[in-house]
């Protein structure tokens, strides 16, 4: 069965201001799209950013880290901007450190990796970015 995203779930991970996001593949390369969607998270909708790259560089003046288990507490949302094939590595890892959702970027689908997630009680996004989705409904940002 294909995902498909659900509105209300969308909505409440882009809203819960402060909510901690582990963005996997951030780097600071500002030629890469998790530089512009992760200052959009921390700037305009409050949101705590954690980059994860394997080479533990800090972005945006945010300590980096190599793996989702090396990141101290806990992680609300994990942001993946790693292409489909190694997706489903990351959605296990964000399973196994306990996130409560998985947000795939656009153009990364990963269907089982989408299933083992919801059967672990995570939610899912998969196909979207952050920023699409608030141009789409403005009423998602703060004020």
């Amino acid at each position: 069965m294909a995902h498909v995203n659900d509105p209300a779930t969308v909505r409440r991970l882009l809203t819960d201001r402060g909510g901690r996001w582990a963005v996997v593949g951030l780097t600071p390369n500002p030629r890469r799209a998790a530089v512009g969607v992760s200052r959009f998270l921390r700037d305009d909708l409050g949101m705590e950013i954690i980059p994860v790259n394997l080479g533990a560089q800090e972005v945006h003046g945010e300590t980096g880290y190599r793996r989702l288990a090396d990141v101290p507490g806990e992680i609300d949302v994990v942001d993946c901007f790693v292409n489909s094939q190694k997706v489903g590595r990351i959605v296990d890892e964000a399973i196994a450190v306990g996130a409560k959702a998985v947000w795939l970027q656009l153009g990364v689908v990963d269907e089982a990796a989408a299933e083992r997630a919801r059967a672990a009680g995570l939610d899912v996004v998969m196909d979207t970015c952050p920023v699409i989705e608030v141009r789409a409904d403005p009423s998602l940002l703060p004020g």
